[in-house]
């Protein structure tokens, strides 16, 4: 399963030199943990995410603190996007391994990689992506991929598809090497689907 099966497009994305409150409510209003930053040219230039915002915008009480210096001068808070975010971000591509996505997520411990061509943001994907792709069940799999399959033949029932743990198994007549790939990468192409069998039977 590639990066551009799942990834969420067009995608939301932060000025470096935007407010840190704008950010914050970006974050809010499109109920996500992190947000690219482009610079004026459009450039990737970082990530910003709820961490950075708790990190630098939770004023600390002095009353907690008995041994705390109450005469310090109190710590200028950071006002701008780019004063806060995590500059050079983990990103990937549209036609990367989802999988390999996935082990890069957890090695980073980041929720979110940008999806860019180039330095340009043409997408983004988290691990909610793949975790609603990897939980989809046999049944479900089943039906998206007889749905492709039915409309490539324009006709129902040419092929016979059953999935299960993921593996599809596609059972009908199949004419040539060059129908047996299209009908691999159509199976193939439905998120969940780990891998794809072929059974031919004669022509009807």
């Amino acid at each position: 399963m590639r990066v551009k099966d799942i990834m969420t497009t067009p995608v939301q994305v932060v000025q470096q030199d935007a407010r840190v409150e704008a950010a914050a409510d970006l974050l809010a209003a499109h109920r996500v943990t992190a947000l690219p930053v482009i610079n004026a040219d459009g450039s990737l230039v970082g990530m910003v995410s709820e961490g950075d915002l708790l990190w630098h915008r939770v004023p600390a009480d002095p009353t907690a603190h008995a041994l705390r210096d109450l005469e310090q001068a109190p710590t200028p808070r950071p006002s701008t996007v780019h004063q806060i975010m995590s500059a050079r971000p983990i990103t990937t591509t549209a036609d990367a391994d989802v999988a390999d996505v996935a082990d890069l997520m957890l090695h980073h411990d980041v929720r979110s990689v940008p999806v860019v061509d180039g330095r340009r943001v043409v997408g983004i994907v988290s691990r909610r992506d793949i975790l609603r792709v990897a939980i989809r069940d046999d049944e479900t799999l089943t039906g998206e991929v007889q749905h492709r399959l039915d409309e490539y033949a324009d006709r129902p029932a040419r092929w016979t598809v059953t999935v299960d743990r993921g593996v599809a198994t596609v059972t009908g007549p199949l004419d040539d090497d060059i129908e047996r790939t299209v009908v691999a990468v159509l199976a193939r192409a439905v998120p969940g689907v780990s891998a794809v069998e072929l059974c031919r039977t004669a022509a009807r």
